[in-house]
């Protein structure tokens, strides 16, 4: 009952006992009852309306199984608002035999340091979950993680990705992509594991792909939290091909924001379609980007480096999707031609670009 509580008032505070009680099909009386007995994260007013104390604890849990970004994108939009919302402190909770692929592992991080921006207390909880925590420790993920984030039962002893770091044939561990260096060490990484793990054929999609999304990261986030990229192959069974995840995430302003003010000087066409902002000019503007490139914040024709790296990437019929902080847009190619582009809108705010390139191996 808590939770279902705790997620309509956070969607629509300020509602009386059998309001709630309509909305989410349960007793009136019984409804009352747990509010007035929690008075501690409850308030109500003088019209007899609830809404949440501030500073109670927004719980987010990940479920058994594999667990995808958009499996993550759903359960944060189950819960409402979480940067902005009226929590101070969120815990994070992995159940037992969780599994969470690298796209859902850098969108987790990525909120974690958010919340911490944001001055939010925030909680990791792998009580439960020790092979998920020992994943994530040899993926990198704690390396990357504010030292403020509380885990439990305790934060790994020793960093599992610097002591077997450039070890595993299937990982490149978390890479820190820093805003005033070339990064070489981590695109020249994640070039050789993925065409270790599949084949000369992909040298220069993969090059072409990690350095220039990475240095987009460097150029274009304009944030103080660092952004990060990582690669991870997974096996497929009798349903699905043996497939690469790779990403690249920052938690900047994102591409329509760096785009918009180049348009009227250096793309007219452009900024008589989306100059005005929007939730659709923005999916415009990153749709454009995405699929057309030449497009960038100081005009000319080098392009915000996303169309030579969709060009190498579809030629393998790879599906990319970009997160923004309103929406995610997901780009299906076949024979190397976009065919469609699937946008989500109902999405809980996450600052930044968060890219995901899946290439499936034959």
């Amino acid at each position: 009952m808590k939770d279902d509580i705790d997620r309509l008032l956070t969607r629509t505070p300020l509602l009386k006992a059998r309001e709630i009680a309509k909305e989410l099909g349960l007793v009136r009386k019984e409804v009352n009852s747990f509010l007035h007995s929690h008075q501690d994260l409850y308030k109500k007013d003088a019209e007899f309306r609830w809404r949440l104390i501030e500073g109670a604890e927004l719980r987010l849990t990940l479920p058994a199984g594999w667990v995808t970004g958009a499996e993550f994108e759903a359960i944060l939009h189950a819960e409402g608002p979480v940067l902005n919302g009226p929590f101070q402190q969120v815990k994070i909770v992995f159940s037992p035999k969780c599994k969470t692929m690298i796209d859902c592992t850098a969108r987790v991080l990525a909120l974690a340091n958010q919340l911490v921006i944001k001055g939010k207390g925030v909680t990791m909880d792998f009580e439960s979950a020790g092979q998920t925590k020992a994943y994530l420790n040899r993926a990198g993920f704690f390396d990357h993680l504010d030292e403020s984030v509380t885990v439990l039962p305790s934060r790994p002893a020793e960093s599992a990705a610097d002591r077997y770091r450039g070890k595993s044939s299937t990982l490149v561990e978390f890479g820190a992509v820093h805003p005033h260096s070339a990064n070489d060490d981590l695109i020249e990484q994640l070039t050789n594991r993925f065409v270790q793990q599949s084949t000369d054929d992909y040298q220069m999609a993969a090059f072409t792909v990690f350095s220039e999304l990475i240095g987009n990261v460097m150029e274009h986030s304009q944030t103080p939290l660092r952004g990060f990229a990582g690669l991870q192959k997974y096996s497929g069974n009798k349903n699905h091909k043996d497939h690469i995840q790779t990403v690249v995430s920052d938690s900047g302003v994102g591409i329509a924001s760096t785009l918009r003010p180049a348009l009227r000087a250096h793309y007219p066409s452009l900024y008589e379609r989306f100059g005005q902002r929007s939730l659709e000019s923005d999916i415009g503007i990153v749709t454009a980007a995405m699929s057309e490139g030449g497009v960038s914040r100081f005009g000319g024709a080098r392009g915000l480096g996303f169309k030579s790296s969709r060009e190498q990437a579809t030629k393998f019929n790879a599906k990319f999707s970009v997160r923004q902080e309103r929406f995610y847009l997901t780009f299906v190619y076949k024979k190397g031609q976009l065919v469609e582009v699937q946008r989500q809108t109902k999405v809980i705010k996450l600052n930044g670009t968060h890219i995901c390139f899946d290439f499936y191996l034959d």
